[in-house]
């Protein structure tokens, strides 16, 4: 734990506490404090000024990542026939129906991503409960309840990752890892931020962003400078 210490410290050192940086030179910063011995998430946190209590200021999307996530995701299917047989040659992990939902409803949720068809709703309904917490139940809005489910398995498989807001107004995402250039890292952090700028709710009053901060796993985080423009440095 020391050790830990130690390089977090050294690490913070080399971050102006209060200050905002732009995006490349906060991503050149994160990247170079990314030190540890196994290959660290890239993470961007943002601050929004809406309250997900209301409806109308509920804040989710899908974005795909240039670069992808840097992450193996694990797909599963709900789906029959032609489909199940499509989903299955555009790489999906799991493929099934009512078996797949026994399953799920045994504990055994061994995959990332959840795709069905629309025919398939009936028995994904019933798993709610369970999916639902996890941010894993599939949504027509969110293109994960489709009839292309070779297209949402490949979007999925490379680098489309999911961005909700949580209670507290606050947006989580992996957006790499610590091996990626920094020219990747800027890219896809710039691909989120525009993704969350276009998410932006009717209910949403005033500053919409107000404060993104970037971060490796262990590393300590960078404010960045937020154009009023999307994804702007």
């Amino acid at each position: 734990m020391p050790k830990l210490s130690k390089r977090f410290g050294a690490a913070s050192s080399r971050v102006v506490q209060d200050k905002s940086y732009a995006l490349d030179e906060a991503v050149r910063i994160v990247k170079g404090n990314a030190t540890s011995k196994f290959d660290e998430t890239i993470e961007v946190a943002v601050n929004l000024g809406v309250d997900p209590r209301h409806a109308d200021q509920m804040v989710r999307g899908m974005v795909t990542l240039p670069n992808g996530t840097g992450k193996k995701v694990r797909v599963a299917v709900f789906a029959k026939g032609a489909k199940a047989d499509a989903a299955k040659a555009a790489g999906a992990d799991l493929v099934g129906a009512d078996d797949l939902a026994a399953q799920i409803q045994e504990g055994k949720i061994e995959f990332d991503r959840c795709i069905a068809t629309p025919d398939m709703m009936g028995v994904v309904g019933k798993l709610g409960k369970i999916l639902g917490p996890r941010g894993m139940m599939p949504n027509p809005k969110l293109g994960t309840v489709t009839q292309d489910v070779e297209g949402a398995v490949k979007a999925a498989k490379g680098g489309q990752i999911e961005f909700r807001v949580e209670k507290a107004g606050v947006v989580h995402a992996g957006i790499g890892k610590a091996s990626f250039s920094e020219t990747q890292i800027e890219e896809n952090l710039r691909a989120f931020l525009d993704a969350l700028q276009r998410a932006k709710p009717t209910g949403a009053k005033g500053t919409y962003m107000k404060k993104a901060t970037l971060s490796s796993t262990m590393g300590p985080g960078v404010k960045l400078v937020l154009a009023t423009g999307a994804g702007g440095a």
